[in-house]
């Protein structure tokens, strides 16, 4: 699974945030490695001012294979509780996600027929007919 960081021009960045982003998306999301092949996280302060509260986003988009991107937003007080908040919902999100499509795959129409399963013609085409 391939990590990107991205930041605007308000985060610092550095080597240090690049591995807590990269252990909280690994700890929070590690298990669905075999779907997700990546995941683009996204910082940034909209208040460019770093002592204002709740300014700090943090924006994961995770890339699955065979389904739209699962995107998540978090705003904290500074960037680590961002990041580590929106790993959280990330994980929230992509066991909801991937968990409707796993219960989708299971899922099979039941057929229309009496008790031994032979279908019945008239029952399958229009099932009002006769009443």
């Amino acid at each position: 699974m391939q990590i990107n960081v991205n930041t605007d021009r308000t985060i610092d960045k550095h080597q240090g945030l690049d591995e807590h982003v990269q252990s909280v998306v690994e700890g929070a999301i590690g298990r669905f490695e075999d779907q997700v092949h990546r995941v683009e996280v996204h910082l940034s302060n909209e208040n460019s001012q770093k002592q204002l509260d709740g300014g700090n986003r943090c924006m994961m988009e995770a890339h699955v294979t065979g389904y739209a991107p699962v995107v998540v937003n978090e705003h904290a007080v500074n960037l680590h509780q961002a990041i580590t908040q929106a790993g959280s919902k990330l994980k929230r999100a992509l066991d909801s996600a991937l968990g409707r499509l796993a219960d989708k795959a299971k899922r099979e129409p039941m057929p229309i027929g009496d008790v031994d399963g032979d279908l019945v013609p008239e029952q399958d085409k229009n099932l009002t007919a006769g009443m």
